[in-house]
């Protein structure tokens, strides 16, 4: 009888101790770098281009515009993503934009909400990236359980921008060949 009094006191205290660590950190925040070798104009080409989404945000499906235009200030969009063969969906909208320098999201799914933020900082032959991801479970037994986990997601992160870096490091399309001037209507201009 003992054993059973002691047992359900031990499963009670840690039941206590898991809800207490979601009045402790509701929240948790964490921040990341990467240095890119390459202009920021590239850099947010190449992140920006649908294409190529699944090949550095790791679980990425595919995604379904719900209002606004892409890839513009208060865009709505919802993120369809896999994660240990489960799928599941967030919604995403852009809350602060500036092209080559600067993109904020608010990410809201059922289990959390997440504000995100992303700086490109471009030092002319490379481009430094800054990420600050502020997470907040939905209900106590989310935040709970987000307490114990930002080792997890910073990690995640890192390997995103990693994959981020390498696919533009190697980056082969050319997003600019619009922009370039035709020589021979600058030679007709001349003359």
């Amino acid at each position: 009888m003992k054993i059973i009094k002691y047992s359900l006191a031990i499963v009670l205290a840690l039941i206590i101790l898991f809800l207490a660590m979601g009045f402790i950190t509701p929240s948790i925040e964490y921040n990341c770098e990467v240095q890119i070798n390459k202009p920021a104009i590239e850099v947010w080409a190449v992140m920006s281009d649908e294409s190529k989404v699944s090949d550095w945000i790791k679980g990425y499906k595919s995604s379904e515009l719900i209002s606004g235009t892409p890839n513009t200030l208060g865009a709505v969009t919802k993120i369809y993503i896999e994660e240990n063969g489960t799928e599941m969906s967030m919604q995403e909208t852009i809350t602060a934009l500036e092209p080559n320098k600067r993109m904020a999201m608010n990410f809201t799914m059922d289990f959390m909400d997440m504000d995100y933020d992303m700086r490109l900082e471009d030092k002319g032959a490379y481009t430094i990236i800054k990420t600050n991801s502020k997470t907040v479970g939905n209900g106590m037994i989310a935040k709970s359980m987000i307490s114990f986990m930002p080792s997890s997601m910073e990690a995640q992160e890192i390997e995103n921008l990693g994959n981020l870096k390498r696919l533009v490091e190697e980056n082969t399309t050319d997003y600019f060949k619009d922009l370039q001037p035709d020589i021979e209507t600058l030679q007709e201009d001349i003359n």
